[in-house]
Protein backbone atom coordinates (compact mmCIF):
# COMPACT_ATOMS: atom_id res chain seq x y z
CA UNK A 1 0.00 0.00 0.00
CA UNK A 2 1.32 3.30 -1.09
CA UNK A 3 1.79 5.67 2.26
CA UNK A 4 0.60 8.27 0.21
CA UNK A 5 -2.84 7.04 -0.13
CA UNK A 6 -4.76 8.24 3.14
CA UNK A 7 -8.66 6.59 3.55
CA UNK A 8 -11.16 9.56 4.14
CA UNK A 9 -13.67 8.77 6.67
CA UNK A 10 -17.06 8.82 5.53
CA UNK A 11 -19.98 10.91 7.92
CA UNK A 12 -21.84 8.24 7.37
CA UNK A 13 -21.72 5.08 10.04
CA UNK A 14 -22.37 1.80 9.42
CA UNK A 15 -24.59 1.62 12.18
CA UNK A 16 -26.27 5.24 10.46
CA UNK A 17 -26.98 2.83 7.70
CA UNK A 18 -28.16 -0.37 9.49
CA UNK A 19 -31.00 2.29 11.07
CA UNK A 20 -31.41 3.44 7.56
CA UNK A 21 -32.08 0.03 6.15
CA UNK A 22 -33.96 -1.32 9.35
CA UNK A 23 -31.62 -4.12 9.70
CA UNK A 24 -27.66 -4.99 10.19
CA UNK A 25 -25.27 -5.26 6.66
CA UNK A 26 -23.23 -8.78 6.88
CA UNK A 27 -21.94 -11.72 5.12
CA UNK A 28 -22.68 -14.92 4.51
CA UNK A 29 -19.99 -16.82 2.95
CA UNK A 30 -21.07 -20.46 0.80
CA UNK A 31 -18.26 -22.52 0.51
CA UNK A 32 -18.62 -25.59 -1.25
CA UNK A 33 -17.77 -27.96 -4.68
CA UNK A 34 -18.73 -27.33 -7.79
CA UNK A 35 -22.73 -28.29 -8.10
CA UNK A 36 -23.01 -28.65 -4.85
CA UNK A 37 -25.54 -26.40 -4.73
CA UNK A 38 -24.38 -22.83 -3.00
CA UNK A 39 -25.32 -20.57 -6.17
CA UNK A 40 -29.40 -22.10 -6.03
CA UNK A 41 -29.13 -21.83 -2.27
CA UNK A 42 -27.90 -18.00 -2.46
CA UNK A 43 -30.09 -17.17 -4.88
CA UNK A 44 -32.94 -18.51 -3.14
CA UNK A 45 -32.27 -16.65 0.23
CA UNK A 46 -31.89 -13.78 -1.63
CA UNK A 47 -35.07 -13.70 -3.28
CA UNK A 48 -36.47 -14.33 0.66
CA UNK A 49 -34.60 -11.19 2.57
CA UNK A 50 -36.26 -9.01 -0.61
CA UNK A 51 -39.76 -9.96 0.08
CA UNK A 52 -38.55 -9.59 3.87
CA UNK A 53 -37.68 -6.18 2.90
CA UNK A 54 -33.71 -7.08 3.35
CA UNK A 55 -31.61 -5.12 1.28
CA UNK A 56 -29.08 -7.68 -0.27
CA UNK A 57 -26.62 -8.45 -3.20
CA UNK A 58 -25.30 -11.69 -4.10
CA UNK A 59 -21.92 -12.19 -5.37
CA UNK A 60 -21.13 -15.43 -7.37
CA UNK A 61 -17.96 -16.94 -8.00
CA UNK A 62 -18.77 -17.18 -11.64
CA UNK A 63 -20.61 -14.09 -12.19
CA UNK A 64 -17.69 -12.06 -10.35
CA UNK A 65 -14.95 -14.13 -12.89
CA UNK A 66 -16.85 -12.08 -15.91
CA UNK A 67 -16.26 -9.03 -14.77
CA UNK A 68 -13.79 -8.01 -11.73
CA UNK A 69 -11.61 -10.98 -12.04
CA UNK A 70 -11.89 -12.35 -15.70
CA UNK A 71 -8.01 -11.61 -15.90
CA UNK A 72 -7.43 -14.73 -13.34
CA UNK A 73 -7.33 -18.49 -14.00
CA UNK A 74 -7.16 -21.50 -11.75
CA UNK A 75 -3.57 -21.22 -10.70
CA UNK A 76 -2.98 -21.13 -7.09
CA UNK A 77 -1.85 -17.94 -6.39
CA UNK A 78 -4.97 -16.66 -9.11
CA UNK A 79 -7.60 -17.91 -6.32
CA UNK A 80 -5.85 -16.57 -3.53
CA UNK A 81 -6.31 -13.49 -5.67
CA UNK A 82 -9.76 -14.14 -6.60
CA UNK A 83 -10.60 -14.51 -3.34
CA UNK A 84 -8.69 -11.04 -1.68
CA UNK A 85 -10.76 -9.10 -4.63
CA UNK A 86 -14.44 -10.68 -3.69
CA UNK A 87 -13.64 -10.40 0.04
CA UNK A 88 -12.65 -6.37 -0.79
CA UNK A 89 -15.98 -5.83 -2.31
CA UNK A 90 -18.04 -7.85 0.08
CA UNK A 91 -16.74 -6.02 2.59
CA UNK A 92 -17.43 -2.60 0.67
CA UNK A 93 -20.96 -4.34 0.28
CA UNK A 94 -21.67 -4.79 4.30
CA UNK A 95 -20.15 -1.28 4.87
CA UNK A 96 -22.98 0.17 2.74
CA UNK A 97 -25.50 -1.67 4.98
CA UNK A 98 -26.03 -4.83 2.75
CA UNK A 99 -26.21 -8.40 3.61
CA UNK A 100 -23.78 -9.79 0.90
CA UNK A 101 -24.44 -13.56 0.14
CA UNK A 102 -21.30 -14.74 -1.46
CA UNK A 103 -20.83 -17.96 -3.28
CA UNK A 104 -17.61 -19.07 -3.81
CA UNK A 105 -16.16 -22.67 -4.39
CA UNK A 106 -12.96 -21.25 -1.57
CA UNK A 107 -11.11 -24.75 -1.71
CA UNK A 108 -8.49 -23.98 0.32
CA UNK A 109 -8.63 -24.26 4.66
CA UNK A 110 -6.26 -20.98 4.27
CA UNK A 111 -8.30 -18.87 2.39
CA UNK A 112 -11.23 -19.36 4.85
CA UNK A 113 -8.68 -18.47 6.83
CA UNK A 114 -7.95 -14.79 5.46
CA UNK A 115 -12.10 -14.61 4.60
CA UNK A 116 -12.38 -14.65 8.56
CA UNK A 117 -9.68 -12.79 9.56
CA UNK A 118 -10.45 -10.06 7.16
CA UNK A 119 -14.28 -9.59 7.55
CA UNK A 120 -14.37 -10.59 11.40
CA UNK A 121 -15.78 -7.13 11.73
CA UNK A 122 -18.69 -7.75 9.23
CA UNK A 123 -21.19 -9.71 10.65
CA UNK A 124 -19.74 -12.63 8.90
CA UNK A 125 -21.23 -16.19 8.45
CA UNK A 126 -19.96 -19.31 7.00
CA UNK A 127 -21.70 -21.58 5.38
CA UNK A 128 -20.83 -25.12 4.28
CA UNK A 129 -23.08 -26.77 1.40
CA UNK A 130 -21.66 -30.66 1.72
CA UNK A 131 -22.13 -32.91 -0.86
CA UNK A 132 -20.84 -35.69 -2.33
CA UNK A 133 -17.99 -35.73 -5.35
CA UNK A 134 -20.30 -38.14 -6.81
CA UNK A 135 -23.76 -36.45 -6.39
CA UNK A 136 -22.07 -33.07 -7.96
CA UNK A 137 -20.98 -35.04 -10.51
CA UNK A 138 -24.38 -36.08 -11.50
CA UNK A 139 -25.55 -33.07 -11.02
CA UNK A 140 -23.74 -30.79 -13.09
CA UNK A 141 -25.74 -29.59 -16.06
CA UNK A 142 -23.02 -27.50 -17.70
CA UNK A 143 -21.02 -31.04 -18.06
CA UNK A 144 -17.50 -29.39 -16.43
CA UNK A 145 -16.98 -32.46 -14.21
CA UNK A 146 -16.71 -34.56 -17.17
CA UNK A 147 -14.12 -32.36 -19.06
CA UNK A 148 -12.11 -32.36 -16.02
CA UNK A 149 -11.58 -35.92 -16.23
CA UNK A 150 -10.90 -36.00 -19.94
CA UNK A 151 -7.93 -33.34 -19.25
CA UNK A 152 -9.92 -30.38 -21.00
CA UNK A 153 -10.25 -28.44 -17.96
CA UNK A 154 -7.67 -27.72 -15.69
CA UNK A 155 -7.02 -26.94 -12.12
CA UNK A 156 -10.58 -28.06 -11.31
CA UNK A 157 -11.74 -28.32 -7.83
CA UNK A 158 -12.61 -31.97 -6.68
CA UNK A 159 -10.78 -33.71 -9.59
CA UNK A 160 -7.08 -31.92 -10.48
CA UNK A 161 -7.35 -29.45 -7.76
CA UNK A 162 -7.97 -29.88 -3.80
CA UNK A 163 -11.40 -29.45 -1.76
CA UNK A 164 -10.14 -29.33 1.83
CA UNK A 165 -13.36 -29.62 3.67
CA UNK A 166 -14.26 -26.97 5.90
CA UNK A 167 -13.82 -27.34 9.89
CA UNK A 168 -14.56 -24.18 11.32
CA UNK A 169 -17.46 -22.89 9.34
CA UNK A 170 -20.62 -21.89 11.55
CA UNK A 171 -23.54 -23.81 9.27
CA UNK A 172 -23.38 -27.42 7.45
CA UNK A 173 -26.20 -27.54 4.89
CA UNK A 174 -26.00 -31.08 3.35
CA UNK A 175 -27.86 -31.28 0.04
CA UNK A 176 -27.72 -34.58 -0.08
CA UNK A 177 -30.13 -35.17 2.46
CA UNK A 178 -32.24 -31.86 2.08
CA UNK A 179 -33.73 -30.25 -1.31
CA UNK A 180 -33.42 -26.73 -2.25
CA UNK A 181 -36.37 -25.40 -0.17
CA UNK A 182 -35.26 -27.53 2.87
CA UNK A 183 -31.94 -25.63 2.88
CA UNK A 184 -33.41 -22.45 2.60
CA UNK A 185 -35.31 -23.39 5.15
CA UNK A 186 -33.14 -24.80 7.38
CA UNK A 187 -30.51 -21.67 7.01
CA UNK A 188 -33.61 -18.81 7.69
CA UNK A 189 -34.08 -20.92 10.78
CA UNK A 190 -30.42 -20.91 12.19
CA UNK A 191 -30.01 -16.91 10.76
CA UNK A 192 -33.05 -16.21 12.84
CA UNK A 193 -31.87 -18.17 15.83
CA UNK A 194 -28.23 -16.23 15.28
CA UNK A 195 -30.27 -12.47 15.25
CA UNK A 196 -27.89 -12.13 12.37
CA UNK A 197 -29.90 -9.13 10.78
CA UNK A 198 -31.24 -7.56 13.75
Amino acid sequence: MDQNVIKYKSLITREDRNMLNHHKGGVIWFTGLPASGKSTIAHLLEKEFYDLKVRTYVLDGDNIRHGLNSDLGFSREDRKENIRRSVEVARLFADAGLVVICAFITPYEDDRDFIREQLKNDNLLEVYVKCSLQTCEKRDRKGYYQKARAGVIENYTGISSPFEEPEKCHLVINTENLNQDESVKLLLRFLNERKFIR
